[in-house]
């Protein structure tokens, strides 16, 4: 996991950005982080639980497609949380604020750091 540390900071470089995590969704555990978040733990161990009801729901429904992302809209914040392609139940978590980001370049920068994450 030599570049995950130096990919989640390149997340935080996004204009309105919070913070960036990589999760392991089968144990609810942030393997590495980025930005300010008092309450990324129990944020992780929730988006686990996204992740894991999309994985259950795609193979209860024998669905061969892959999840992209997904996007959890609050009232001043997108979290954008993206299994990655090679481990599904590892997700790359990034939160921007609602008011100053771009929400499709910030999902351009997410699918970007998946594909140079070397695990």
């Amino acid at each position: 996991m030599s570049n995950v540390a130096e990919s989640l900071k390149q997340l935080l470089e996004l204009s309105g950005a919070r913070s960036a995590a990589l999760v392991d969704s089968s144990s609810g555990m942030v393997l590495s982080h980025a930005g300010s978040d008092a309450h990324l733990e129990i944020t992780a161990a929730a988006n686990t639980e996204v992740v894991r009801a999309q994985l259950k729901s795609l193979g209860t429904l024998g669905s061969d497609d892959a999840i992209d992302d997904i996007l959890i809209t609050l009232s001043n914040q997108y979290d954008i949380v993206r299994p990655l392609a090679a481990n599904p139940s590892i997700f790359l978590y990034l939160a921007v604020d609602k008011n100053k980001s771009n929400l499709a370049m910030a999902r351009y920068k997410v699918a970007e750091c998946e594909r140079q994450l070397e695990l």
